[in-house]
């Protein structure tokens, strides 16, 4: 069965080679917006679902793989900040707390219902210092990070702790994806 994920991160395609290193790659063109009053474990697996339906357009045959990463704190989501001011926002308002990461994946196999999951998992940030802040700014990692950090990166340096999937944090839930996709016969 010829597998696609639907994305452009190079860390999602990292983790999925730890399953197979047989598969394409399509980047998702779905609207992310989040619905109003929606609740956020709901609108990450169907946003999930929808990029694996972006990918399905292009590839009507194969097992589309989709999957959707959100930071939340407060029960409000972190998205990726719009600069480097609004990431040290973020990460001044995870400092010395801990907050949960969503990641929804949904499989959808060239027959059949869509399969999905729902992995939440907490990380504990140290109090760090602003020196700590300012370095971590100067990377440039936080601007292109749901949450302003990326964990698999220098953002370790700012974690204490996780409750949880450490994979799904980098934006994959590997056992449950492989899990799935066994079920499939896919791999």
């Amino acid at each position: 069965m010829e597998l696609v994920l639907a994305s452009a991160s190079p860390r999602r395609r990292e983790l999925l080679g730890l399953i197979t290193e047989n598969f394409s790659v399509c980047p998702a063109d779905a609207d992310e917006t989040l619905r109003p009053g929606a609740p956020l474990d709901r609108e990450v697996v169907r946003l999930s679902r929808l990029k694996a339906e972006a990918a399905r357009a292009a590839y009507p045959d194969a097992v589309c793989i989709g999957s959707d990463t959100m930071v939340t704190i407060d029960g409000l989501p972190l998205g990726k900040p719009a600069d480097e001011k609004d990431a040290a926002a973020m990460l001044r308002r995870l400092r010395g707390r801990t907050h949960e990461v969503l990641t929804g994946l949904a499989v959808l196999p060239p027959a059949g219902e869509a399969r999905t999951l729902l992995t939440r998992t907490r990380v504990a940030f140290r109090d760090f210092g602003e020196d700590e802040l300012a370095a971590y700014l100067a990377t440039g990692e936080p601007l292109d990070k749901a949450g302003a950090y990326g964990i698999q990166g220098r953002g370790a340096l700012l974690v204490e702790g996780i409750e949880g999937d450490y994979y799904s944090v980098m934006g994959l839930p590997v056992a449950g994806l492989y899990a799935l996709l066994r079920e499939l016969g896919a791999v």
